[in-house]
């Protein structure tokens, strides 16, 4: 009885700390979107074509830059630098390589896309937009910390 007990409280915690990590995710995800929004005043026409094209990179962008570049952050941490090879070596410059081209592709993606749908200037603000919320939401998290 005890080991039902305690296996449906480990799930229970697992369950919550995924929503947990979940939500923080979805709730910057939407400060995002009202950042963006506000900064780029997008007509209802506008804003009807450009988030899905906009979720699109930025879902792709998060592929790179959490599910691919950790992997290769993992391998690096897995031993010394110095003990490495020079054809292990190369092999991760070369993964390194790969993904900064992929995440430029995206990007590169994105604006020929966004160009059939708002201004060159909106596309500028987002750019500028979307430093400035990152930069707003390290400075909150470095405050937290």
């Amino acid at each position: 009885m005890k080991t039902r007990q305690l296996i449906t409280l480990l799930f229970l915690m697992c369950s919550i700390t995924f929503y947990s990590q979940e939500s923080k995710k979805e709730k910057i995800k939407a400060l995002k979107i009202a950042y963006i929004t506000k900064d780029l005043n997008l007509s209802s026409n506008e804003a009807e074509k450009f988030w899905p094209v906009y979720n699109s990179y930025d879902e792709k962008q998060f592929e790179l830059r959490m599910i691919k570049m950790r992997k290769i952050r993992e391998e690096l941490k897995s031993k010394p630098i110095d003990a490495f090879s020079d054809s292990e070596a190369n092999v991760l410059l070369s993964q390194i390589d790969n993904l900064e081209d992929e995440t430029y592709q995206n990007r590169k993606k994105l604006i020929i896309d966004l160009r059939k749908i708002i201004s060159p200037v909106k596309i500028l603000k987002l750019k500028q937009s979307e430093d400035d919320f990152n930069k707003t939401l390290l400075k909150q998290y470095r405050k937290r910390n």
